[in-house]
Formats: structure tokens, sequence, C-alpha cells
């Protein structure tokens, strides 16, 4: 047999090549014309770079990006593109966003919050759930953000604004020359803020450091190319949400020990135990099975979800609301001016839950933040069928579809373009009148859970900060230019100069 073998002849390289060669010339062939059917009549690139498509683009300046695809997208409302083997459309109309938002469902479209979400959040997660189930769950998370308990993440939330308020201004007093960027600074004053809000008492000082290296790795993974091998950004971004989601699950089982003990709810996980227990108690005296979602390590990964909403888009919310009021000092004093007759830091005092209602201009201010600077401008989907987006166009299956928040919140309002918080006033009312364009907490039924939370967050920030600080930004060409981090901040990261302002700082 094997003399046989060393009979039959071995096609040199020359003789193979040109097969090779065909060959890659056919699959490179074959994907332009599938990229062309897909497009068909909707505007985007003629031709697209084989497999990356333009992917090189969007990694390296994903500012002009998707400031190409808006204006590729102004005469039909979309646009498509290619990337990374991906079909994809970007939504700037808001109706269509809207038509989005309001289908998803497992035989229309899949919200995935990253393109390659799926495989990098984790198994256990609230935005790829449907249906009942995914009523059910989000049922289970209102005990999270009652009155009772958004007042206990009030306190929390001022203490650690208060400590890294005088930690920034500390900074400052070391070197008056030399201004200080917030980008990082405010990054690590919300990652402490939401692990103490969310599972506070039972991280270590240990397990915030190792939560926020891990957590430095998913943020750099989630802007890189989806490569899953050893050594890439996206798989060290991959393992560390497994390594993030397993603390949580422990801090999980030690929250339902607590509460199990009837303590004192200190923090969001505990809301959320206290409710579960309760529910898992009853389920077992009716002889009924355990109900769902109620495991440690399903939490674990639903709390990820959480402390990822909470940090990268609150920190994207705190640096805009410095840099606007920084360039709108009338918007600045008249805030000052409102929280001062409100509340003194020399009172020593926690600002309370009513004073932060009587602070209608600054929760003006807040929420045109939000508007003007959405932090997280896209919320991609995955289309489960071919679905009609018009009359004239259907996406494909397979398409990961881009509605746009950030382009319909300058839709509809009056001088959309301008920041204005009276828009948000008693008289003027823009918030009831233009609600579909406020698409910043997104719409349907994932619309975001937890954004009473993230606007006290903002307005207490605002508060304190304007009143405890003085503070004047350092303008270069460019600074105001926005930057993906992967939600979105100013180009310079907010570089200002910092002083005290008050008399002394309060003593909670």
């Amino acid at each position: 047999m094997l003399s046989f073998l060393s009979f039959i002849p071995v096609p040199s390289l020359s003789t193979v090549l040109p097969y090779i060669v065909s060959f890659v010339i056919f699959l490179l062939f074959v994907e332009q014309i599938s990229y062309l059917i897909k497009k068909r009549q909707a505007p985007g690139p003629a031709l697209v770079l084989p497999f990356l498509g333009n992917a090189i683009s969007l990694v390296r300046d994903p500012t002009n990006f998707w400031d190409a695809q808006s204006a590729l997208s102004s005469g039909f409302g979309f646009s498509v593109n290619y990337i990374i083997g991906r079909f994809i459309v970007f939504i700037r109309d808001t109706e269509l966003s809207h038509l989005i938002f309001a289908n998803v469902r497992p035989d229309a479209f899949m919200l995935v919050g990253h393109p390659f979400g799926k495989k990098l959040f984790g198994e256990h997660n609230l935005i790829y759930m449907f249906g009942e189930d995914h009523k059910d769950l989000r049922r289970r998370i209102a005990p999270n953000f009652t009155p009772r308990a958004l007042s206990t993440y009030s306190e929390l939330q001022q203490i650690i604004i208060l400590k890294h308020l005088k930690k920034w201004e500390t900074m400052a007093k070391e070197n008056t020359n030399e201004p200080i960027s917030l980008r990082l600074l405010a990054r690590d004053m919300n990652l402490e803020t939401s692990q103490t809000v969310m599972v506070g008492p039972y991280l270590s000082p240990e397990a915030r450091e190792r939560f926020k290296f891990d957590y430095n790795l998913f943020n750099v993974g989630t802007m890189k190319l989806p490569i899953d091998l050893p050594g890439f950004a996206f798989r060290n971004a991959r393992l560390a949400v497994d390594r993030l989601a397993q603390t949580l699950a422990g801090c999980t089982t030690q929250s339902k020990t607590r509460m199990a003990n009837n303590e004192e709810p200190t923090c969001l996980v505990d809301f959320w135990m206290q409710e579960t227990l309760r529910e898992i108690s009853a389920a077992k005296y009716a002889g009924e099975p355990i109900p769902p979602h109620t495991s440690d390590a399903e939490i674990g990964g639903y709390l990820f979800d959480f402390l990822f909403a909470a940090q990268d888009a609150s920190t994207s919310s705190l640096l805009w609301a410095v840099a606007l009021l920084d360039s709108h000092p009338e918007v600045l004093s008249r805030v000052r001016e409102e929280v001062s007759s409100i509340w003194s830091p020399e009172s020593d005092n926690l600002i309370t839950a009513e004073q932060v209602r009587e602070m209608k201009y600054t929760q003006a201010v807040a929420r045109e933040v939000i508007r003007y600077r959405a932090p997280a401008t896209l919320v991609p989907h995955i289309a489960a069928r071919d679905f009609p987006l018009t009359e004239s166009y259907t996406i494909p299956k397979g398409t990961i579809v881009f509605p746009s928040v950030y382009e319909s919140s300058f839709q509809g309002f009056t001088e959309a373009d301008r920041f204005d918080p009276d828009r948000f006033s008693k008289e003027r009312q823009e918030d009831q009148l233009f609600k579909r364009n406020f698409l910043a907490f997104g719409a349907g039924a994932h619309q975001c859970v937890g954004q009473r939370y993230a606007l006290n967050h903002l307005v207490l920030f605002i508060a304190m900060f304007c009143t405890l600080l003085d503070f004047k930004r350092r303008r270069i060409d460019g600074c105001d230019e926005i930057m993906y981090n992967p939600t979105i901040s100013p180009k310079d990261g907010c570089t200002v100069f910092l002083s005290r302002r008050c008399t002394r700082f309060p003593n909670f």
C-alpha cells in the first residue's frame, strides 16, 4: 500500500496556486454580490473591503464613521454598510427607530447591546430576553427602584461624590497651573458609586481593585475587533466579564444570607433579594418550583447588566454636564442660584429626595444634557427574519440594525441643535410635546428600568459639583468634538481648572 501511494504524484504549489487564487476571487465576488443584493437601492458604499468591510475606519475613528452614516441616511432616514462579514443598517429617522424598538421579539429583532454582545456579555443577560420571561424579570427588578430604595442609593451617591470632589480639589491645588482631565476621574467615581449602590457591603477593598482592573479590560474590549483568541482585547474582555459576573454572584449569595436574617437593605441587591427570598419561600410553601431568574449565577449576570448601564453612560453624562455648564455660564449661574436656595453645604445635611424634587431647573439641565449628548448613541439589534422597514426596503435576516437615539434627539425639538434646559420647563414642556424623540433611555419593552436612578445621580452631581467647586475648562481646538469610549465624551476628556468654592466641604 505504501509503495503504491509513493507513486501518486504530489501537485506542486505552482500547479494549485491558480486554483486557490481563482477560489479566493470567487469568494470575494460572491461576498460583494451578497452585499449589493442586501443593499439594493439603500444609501451606502457601493463596494466594501472583503470580510472586514469598513471595520478599520469604524475602529480608528468611530465618530467620523457614524457621522458619515448619518449623512448618507439624511434622505431615506437610514443607510447601510458592512462590518466584519456582517451587513448593517443605521437608522436616523425617529419613527423608524420606534419601529425597531416596538418589535423586539423572537420573530423580529433581538436587542444585543453590542454587535458581538451575546458572546461578550455572557449567558445570563437581561437584554437578550423576550416576552413573558422578560416581563417577569423586570417585575422582579421593580423593587430595586422604589422611592425607598432610591433614597438609600441617594445617600450613598452623595457620600461618594463628595469623597471624589474633595480628591479632585486636592489634586488641582497641588498644581494650580495645570488643569486636570475628568474623564478617568469621573469613571473611577462612577465605578465606586455603582459598586457601592449595587453590592456595596459585599466587596472587599481587594475585590474592588480586581473589579476595577477587569472592568477596564471589558471597556477596552468593546472598542476592539471581535477576535476571540488569546492575547486579543476582545478575549480579555470576555474573560473579564466572566470573572465580574462570578464576583457579583458571590455578592448575591452574601445578600441572600443577610436578607434571610431580616436585616435592613443597604444596597440594590439587598432590595432585590429581600423580595426574591419572599417569592422563593412562598413557592416552597405552596409546593411549587423555585421561581425562575433567582439563582446566584443568573442574578450575578443581571447585576453586570446594571453595572454596565450605570457606569459608562453615567460617566458620559457627568463629563458633558461639566463641559456644557462651562460653555453656558448663564445656565451655571441659574443652577447655583437654585441649589443655594434649597441646600447649603455648611448645613452638613445630605440633599433629601424632597429637595431634589424642588430643583426643577437643575433637573431640566440634567435632562437637556442627556438629550443634547445622549451617552449611548446607538442601540444595536439583530434582525431575526426579513423585516419590512419601509414600503421600498426590507431589512435582511441577520442584519445588525443600529437605531440612533442621538440623531432622534435632534429631531422635533425647538432649535434642537441648541443647548436649552428651558425646553423642559413647565411652560414649554417639550419633554411631552416631543416625547417620541427623547430616546436616550430607549423605548418599548427594553426601555431603561433605572432611568430615575440615572437622572437622580446626574442631578446630585450637578448640584454638588457646581456648589462646592469653581471650575474653568481649558478650551483648545476640537475639545468639544465627540469621542467614543464606548459611550461618548468630549475629545479632551473634559480638562478643567478646579478650586474650592464653598467655605468648607460638608461633613456627611
